[in-house]
């Protein structure tokens, strides 16, 4: 009887293992094969460590993995990048998803985001809303909803990012931005302005924040404003898209790879620092000692996030429309979902 029990065992554990391997086997798809002769794809970046997946990608030679050749352009900004992908002189860009590029989208602008740059982390986010430490002291400040009336700094002006989290931490409190007054100040300028009482709060991150509350002029009264959030992301040009399909999955394919290289620990790992440093004008020590930065080892664009950024641009009156955006002409989801179909689905991100 023992005999018999331990083979149906074995044959009953033998056949789980057959089951769960066409299981796994089903839930991805037979991997792409490099494309022969290798395409060429331009991309233009802001050289920043929020492309980072991009970067290692092409040092770790993930991009040749499936036949691509990549070229990385460095600009200045994301509007440059913008013109770029307009004209067709580059296929994919590393951009800010800023107030401008909504109406540009609904006017027609033929580009979409077709992967995430970094998320801004679920808990001890970077950026922090700081208040002048005499205002918390008398009572004046107790939360957020004390912010009525009060000068609230943050970089960019209207239409910024800094805008929009400032919004967001006032919609906490039932506030809009006209219950405040938002100033356009620069964050190197902010440690003095808190000093000089020149403004009552500031919205910025490190190594300015720290700044200031190590001098003592500010006490953070709100963080984590908008966890999990896309600020930056990478977009193609229509063309690219339409053309060479095939080039676009394997671009985001090699890129979800990276990701899946930067996770926990393995983020500081040599061959991703030498990348970082290849790619951008920082330094080992900035890297290692700054804010934490969070890449989607499953690459999803966070559809929803995206469409509070244009609610809140588009409330806040710096659209030239007024109904809401279809995220149709935003957004092209295909390329991640062939990508995730590909790898399979990874543990979230460490």
């Amino acid at each position: 009887m023992s005999f018999g029990f331990a083979r149906w065992r074995s044959a009953c554990a033998a056949l789980f293992l057959g089951l769960a391997g066409v299981s796994s086997a089903l839930a991805q798809a037979p991997a792409l094969k490099p494309l022969d002769p290798p395409q060429a794809v331009r991309v233009a970046y802001v050289p920043i460590t929020k492309f980072a997946t991009a970067y290692i990608a092409e040092a770790r030679g993930l991009f040749k993995k499936y036949g691509l050749d990549v070229k990385l352009d460095s600009v200045k900004s994301g509007t440059e990048a913008i013109a770029f992908l307009d004209k067709g002189s580059v296929d994919v860009g590393g951009i800010a998803i800023v107030a401008s590029l909504w109406s540009a989208w609904n006017r027609g602008l033929d580009i979409r985001v077709i992967a995430p740059g970094a998320l801004d982390p679920m808990t001890d986010g970077p950026t922090k809303l700081i208040v002048r430490t005499d205002l918390i002291e008398s009572g004046a400040v107790k939360s957020v909803a004390d912010l009525k009336g009060k000068r609230i700094a943050a970089a960019g002006g209207p239409g910024s990012g800094g805008e929009y989290f400032v919004s967001k931490a006032l919609e906490s409190a039932k506030l809009t931005l006209r219950d405040a007054q938002l100033l356009n100040v620069g964050n190197a300028d902010m440690p003095a302005a808190m000093e000089g009482k020149s403004v009552d709060a500031v919205l910025t991150s490190s190594p300015y924040s720290d700044q200031i509350l190590k001098a003592g002029t500010g006490k953070l009264l709100v963080q984590d404003i908008t966890p999990g959030l896309m600020t930056v992301a990478f977009v193609a040009s229509g063309k690219f898209l339409k053309e060479r399909p095939e080039v676009a999955e394997r671009f985001v394919l090699a890129m979800t790879e990276a990701a899946r290289l930067m996770q926990g620990a393995d983020y500081l790992s040599q061959a991703n620092m030498d990348a970082y440093l290849k790619f951008t004008p920082s330094t080992a020590e900035a890297i290692k000692g700054g804010g934490a930065i969070v890449f989607d080892p499953n690459m999803a664009i966070p559809t929803s996030g995206l469409a509070d950024i244009e609610r809140v641009h588009r409330e806040n009156g710096r659209t030239e429309y007024e109904k809401p955006l279809d995220m149709a002409k935003v957004v092209d989801e295909r390329f991640v979902a062939k990508a995730i179909e590909t790898l399979g689905k990874a543990a979230p991100a460490k």
